[in-house]
């Protein structure tokens, strides 16, 4: 199985988000729908960046380690790794 670790974007509120999921496609559809709770207040939301993990076990690692990035660090990591799937 393979895990996808994603920063999208919202312009509306200024900010980023940090998940994981198995399925990219239908992640990024359910927050560009108002599916998630957390997220809806941000639509559109618009894909950053996307790891490729192997494990859920890395997919939860790199998660937390982003999601405790400062806002420079992850423009600075959006920049390196690109919104490419890895």
């Amino acid at each position: 199985m393979c895990y996808y670790v994603y920063i999208i974007s919202s312009e509306k509120l200024g900010r980023f988000y940090v998940g994981q999921t198995r399925n990219i496609s239908k992640r990024i559809f359910e927050h560009n729908q108002g599916l998630s709770t957390y997220t809806s207040a941000g639509i559109p939301w618009h894909l950053e960046c996307v790891i490729h993990k192997a494990t859920l076990k890395e997919a939860l690692t790199l998660e937390r380690k982003l999601k405790n990035l400062s806002r420079a660090r992850k423009i600075r990591f959006i920049h390196k790794y690109g919104p490419k799937y890895q």
